[in-house]
């Protein structure tokens, strides 16, 4: 056994760090960060030259937009923006951290510009083998609200740079990118947002169970839905499945099926023109007065005023 007494002390200045360690750390790093990914990508939302990472940025503040996030971690590097899920709005700055475990409905906002941010998909096959690695229980309780934020902390800010890092250095790609991945999902588990993660990784819990309902209401949003039918998909009774289909979604299946209806609505009328009547049909209403009734009142405009409003003023792209 060595004797400390004859070891040489070691100094700081002795210490070379590795090239991506040179730069700061914590959030001082951020705005590099940003940086970095703007170098590599566009306005809205785009796929990273490294696999299971998408870059997502903004130059201007934005109206509100439409978009359906699907289970996703979002990590922002820069500028501010406002999600709304139901009647819950989420505010989220640099440093911040939105969780997504289901697909979501929601209006986001751009209110500090530039964005820049990474959305890293969630992976439940990889969640619940982290899980069963580790002896991490399932989750066992009523599901908790499919969208939170938080902030970062030492570990998931390192890790998130060391993936970042990765644009400037594809040849490491192939072999860092899922390893990092990987400890990415590791410290969200471990974290404040760990019973949502454990949600998304527990195949047979309840967020799984209520995952599907919104799937199917999702693919086939156009077609008259019975709750019963619904309730015996996600294998609860209907009280049950209104119980925690809210408390994840913050809405009824009700009232989610019609913020999917108006939001393909809305793009339809984008794509199609003005005959609303057939607009309205074609996702799932009935009557031309009451789909232009809900449409106002989602939008702020009747479906003929507002086509002509988002044509003179075009959002841009949507951002996550």
């Amino acid at each position: 056994m060595h004797d400390p007494a004859n070891c040489l002390p070691i100094r700081p200045e002795w210490i070379v760090p590795y090239p991506h360690e040179r730069m700061t750390t914590g959030m001082d790093r951020l705005p590099e960060l940003a940086a970095l990914t703007r170098r590599h990508s566009t306005q809205g939302v785009a796929a990273a030259d490294c696999p299971g990472m998408l870059l997502i940025g903004a130059d201007a503040v934005t109206p509100a937009q439409q978009i359906v996030y699907e289970p996703m971690l979002c990590v922002i590097l820069q500028g501010a923006k406002r999600t709304t899920l139901g009647a819950l709005s989420y505010t989220y700055r640099a440093g911040d951290y939105l969780v997504a475990s289901a697909d979501l409905p929601v209006s986001g906002q751009v209110l500090e510009a530039p964005y820049a941010a990474i959305g890293i998909p969630l992976d439940p096959v990889i969640i619940a083998d982290l899980m069963l690695e580790t002896g991490t229980p399932a989750a066992e309780t009523a599901p908790v609200r499919a969208l939170a934020v938080n902030r970062m902390d030492k570990g998931l800010r390192d890790a998130v740079g060391r993936l970042i890092g990765l644009l400037d250095r594809p040849a490491d790609v192939p072999v860092m990118a899922p390893m990092i991945r990987r400890e990415i999902l590791w410290r969200l588990l471990a974290g404040d947002a760990g019973e949502m993660i454990r949600q998304i990784g527990s195949q047979d819990g309840r967020l799984a169970r209520v995952q599907r309902v919104i799937r199917r209401l999702r693919e086939r949003y156009a077609e008259p839905i019975r709750i019963a039918d619904l309730a015996d998909l996600a294998g609860m009774s209907e009280t049950s499945l209104h119980r925690h289909f809210k408390a994840a979604t913050s809405m009824s299946p009700l009232q989610f099926l019609k913020q999917v209806r108006l939001q393909q609505a809305r793009n339809l009328l984008l794509g199609q023109g003005r005959d609303v009547a057939g607009v309205g049909f074609a996702v799932g209403y009935d009557s031309p007065s009451q789909f232009s009734r809900e449409y106002s009142r989602q939008f702020g405009r009747p479906p003929g005023r507002d086509l002509d409003h988002l044509r003179r003023e075009p959002a841009g792209a949507a951002v996550l």
